[in-house]
């Protein structure tokens, strides 16, 4: 009896590892690959008819196509706010209502208060880099380098900033950064997405035998559209399309890296973009697909974004249709790293640790879409709520809706019918958890308002 008891225990202790997915000697790697601008209709795996993504559509079959991720912003900064902290940019005032991002006379940005996922994962001996656009801060006080990330290569904010007329000429100054230093300016950026990717590889070569984070956020396709001298001319869609396909080839080389370090089955891949399509810029902009509206507004078209997950032989492939955001990668990051997650501020991720691994379900049932300091809608369940629409650029056609216009995102993603009188329960649901967030706001400084004296 007791050498059987023995034996049990013994099963048992496997079956508990087994079913841990961060057990073992190894801590997870993780990378983020961050796009900037790219719509939910932009790659092969969410429809796009005449880009070529050879290697997303492998990641997607062999990973998790999630079909309704969310942002924390349908613009840049605030965005890219949520994602680092795991937090909405109102906590950490990263938004504003005038000045929607920073710029180059900004003098806000991140502030040293707030945690992101590199200075989180740094807890557990973590290795950090960040290659590519920032956008959370230019002074040297707001870089990733000091905010958690031990290497920065990219450039500090959105490539169409900083421009410059010299004679006849005009083009965007924008610079490149080594950690602090600025190493090239303007940045050459037909190879951006080439070096970004080099640089990634030789952070993940380097790292190989110790556990880190790569968080590789492309320049891409925000215009001024560049690509590199291969990828012209390749693609179907034209420039646009060119441009996606060089990133999908940056994306393959990062596979690639990972498993000729013999490391892809211990790294968790995330392939996102920080909003929706720039549709006023037409064919220079992107496509939301079947979703209804882009960058800079509230519909989803704005703030639900083409998202896969990859880490092969852990999460099961398939086709996940909760509901997530990138504001859940810091507590479910944490969690994998077994780090703690600070319990001093409020944090509006959820661990979505069980739907990656297909034991639950990521226990998030509402999303919050602000524009701005302002919630302009809200998703409980499958109903999502406009209380406010405007259009994301242009006209001043703002306008207040009681009752709210009402959408069933599951039977109808592209809002298109609404059925406000037929739900006035859903309605109330939603009004409820708008009240009940609000009670959780605090006053902070905003930071996009702050400008460098002249």
């Amino acid at each position: 009896m007791k050498k059987e008891l023995v034996i049990y225990l013994i099963l048992l202790v496997f079956m508990l590892q087994s079913c841990n997915p961060t057990s073992g000697d190894k801590l997870p790697n993780f990378v983020i690959i961050f796009c900037d601008d790219l719509g939910y209709g932009d790659i092969g795996p969410f429809g796009h008819p005449t880009i070529k993504t050879p290697n997303l559509d492998r990641l997607a079959s062999e990973g998790q196509r999630w079909t309704s991720f969310y942002v924390a912003a349908s613009v840049c900064t605030p965005s890219r706010a949520g994602l680092m902290t795991g937090r909405l940019p109102i906590r950490s005032g990263m938004c504003d209502d005038g000045r929607r991002v920073l710029f180059p006379n900004s003098a806000g940005g991140l502030q040293q208060s707030e945690i992101t996922i590199a200075r989180a994962l740094k807890q557990a001996g973590y290795a950090t880099a960040c290659i590519g656009k920032w956008h959370l801060g230019h002074l040297p006080e707001y870089l990733p380098t000091n905010h958690g990330f031990d290497y920065y290569y990219g450039i500090p904010y959105s490539n169409d900033m900083d421009r410059v007329t010299d004679g006849d000429q005009t083009y965007n100054n924008v610079p490149l950064l080594q950690n602090l230093e600025i190493i090239e300016r303007p940045a050459d950026q037909s190879t951006l997405t080439k070096r970004y990717t080099e640089e990634s590889i030789k952070f993940i070569k380097e790292n190989k035998d110790r556990h880190f984070f790569l968080y590789l956020a492309h320049t891409m396709p925000h215009i001024p559209l560049f690509r590199s001298g291969d990828f012209e001319d390749v693609s179907l869609r034209g420039l646009f399309g060119d441009v996606i396909e060089e990133i999908d080839w940056s994306t393959g080389e990062i596979i690639r890296a990972l498993k000729e370090a013999g490391i892809d089955k211990n790294t968790l891949v995330l392939f996102t973009s920080d909003n929706g399509p720039w549709a006023i810029m037409k064919l220079d902009g992107g496509s939301p697909g079947i979703l209804t509206g882009e960058k800079g507004a509230t519909f989803e078209g704005g703030m639900r974004e083409p998202t896969i997950f990859w880490w092969p032989g852990r999460i099961p492939p398939g086709t996940i249709m909760d509901m997530g955001t990138t504001m859940d990668i810091f507590p479910t990051f944490c969690k994998l790293a077994g780090v703690e997650v600070p319990g001093d501020r409020i944090y509006d991720g959820e661990d979505i640790s069980q739907a990656l691994f297909g034991t639950g379900h990521t226990g998030r049932d509402v999303v919050f879409y602000y524009r701005g300091t302002r919630i302009f809608a809200v998703r409980k369940g499958p109903y999502k709520a406009h209380l406010i629409t405007k259009s994301a650029y242009g006209p001043d056609d703002e306008m207040e809706h009681d009752p709210p216009l009402l959408y069933h995102l599951e039977h109808d993603p592209s809002e298109l019918y609404n059925i406000a009188d037929q739900h006035p329960g859903a309605i109330e649901d939603i009004r409820a958890e708008i009240e009940k967030h609000r009670q959780t706001l605090e006053p902070v400084e905003n930071q996009l308002q702050k400008m460098i004296a002249e």
